[in-house]
């Protein structure tokens, strides 16, 4: 028997991966642009497990629909689950999923901002867009010459310490589960002696705002702060107030506090609400994107087979309750 999977949040590229991966595994899947919400909850109707994106939250709301409406599987295509309230989808008798995607996406795309980030490259890119080609005042510094902290050290923060080790920089790390073979020190004294600071924990109520202002303050002068995890793993005012005062060498950040309903979106045309972020891309020496680390085909290949494998495994583990 072919099993339903309604899709929600599919864009074109999804889509095109699932038309193809869907059959090849024996579902039948239902695709939509649409965010899971009340409103469209009737697509999900006869299918006991969903697919969604991580770029729209899933309200409490939503969640006790999905549930009257027979839904009890939720594979989320990305490995956080900070969009979706995990305890209250279980009292209402969902179970939530994420998928592992390829690490290498986020890692590769980690070094580039370190590399961005140490050699002034939105400064250089900025001056030669109006045709000065002068050498910048600020000489760029080498990854051998600096000591990077890798803060989490799961599967993302563990290929993070294998490329950096091909740059011969000295590297420490912090994890409540030490799993590499890198230096692991308590946090506070890998904020101090780090040059390059890269988060990769993932987000709880723990470790929201895990780089406060007080830990923020710590930070070696000069250092730099990369962060393509979860927005909210800085304290983004914090990080605004270190870098305007020049106690920081710089920030690269892949996502941002409040990116939601901005980051996915053209907003050429639309007054962006956000002044931290509008501030943070005055700056010449902070580089910001779009929540776009793990946008590669491997990744997104993986993140779409992987959802319908989980909601198979989900079915065949429930099959009978």
């Amino acid at each position: 028997m072919v099993m339903g999977i309604t899709v929600y949040g599919c864009g074109p590229d999804e889509a095109a991966l699932f038309r193809e991966l869907a059959p090849r595994l024996g579902v039948r899947p239902t695709l939509t642009e649409a965010a899971v919400s009340e409103a469209t909850i009737e697509l999900a109707f006869g299918n006991r497990c969903i697919s969604v994106g991580h770029k729209t939250r899933l309200t409490d709301r939503t969640l006790l629909a999905l549930s009257r409406a027979g839904v009890a599987y939720v594979s989320t295509r990305s490995i956080g689950y900070d969009h979706i309230d995990v305890d209250y989808a279980r009292r209402v008798g969902i179970t939530v999923g994420n998928v592992a995607y390829s690490p290498d996406s986020v890692a590769d795309y980690t070094l580039m901002l370190m590399l961005m980030a140490v050699r002034q490259a939105k400064a250089v890119i900025r001056r030669v867009d109006v045709h000065d080609y002068r050498l910048h005042d600020v000489r760029g510094r080498e990854l051998r010459d600096l000591t990077v902290g890798v803060v989490g050290t799961g599967r993302i923060g563990a290929a993070v310490i294998d490329r950096l080790r091909g740059f011969g920089c000295r590297v420490l790390a912090h994890d409540s589960r030490p799993t590499t073979t890198a230096g692991y020190v308590p946090l506070d004294e890998l904020l101090r002696h780090s040059d390059i600071v890269t988060l990769h924990t993932p987000l709880t109520a723990d470790t929201h705002h895990l780089l406060d202002r007080r830990r923020i303050e710590r930070l070696k002068p000069g250092a730099f702060v990369v962060n393509t995890g979860r927005g909210a793993l800085l304290d983004t005012q914090a990080l605004v107030s270190a870098l305007e005062s020049g106690r920081l060498g710089g920030a690269a950040l892949d996502v941002l506090e409040g990116e939601d309903g901005i980051f996915y979106a053209d907003c050429r045309d639309r007054v962006i609400e956000s002044k931290a972020l509008l501030r943070l891309q005055e700056l010449p020496n902070v580089l910001v994107s779009p929540h776009t680390a793990y946008y590669t085909d491997h990744a997104l290949s993986d993140t779409v087979e992987n959802s319908i494998i989980n909601c198979l495994t989900f079915e065949s583990e429930h099959q009978h309750g």
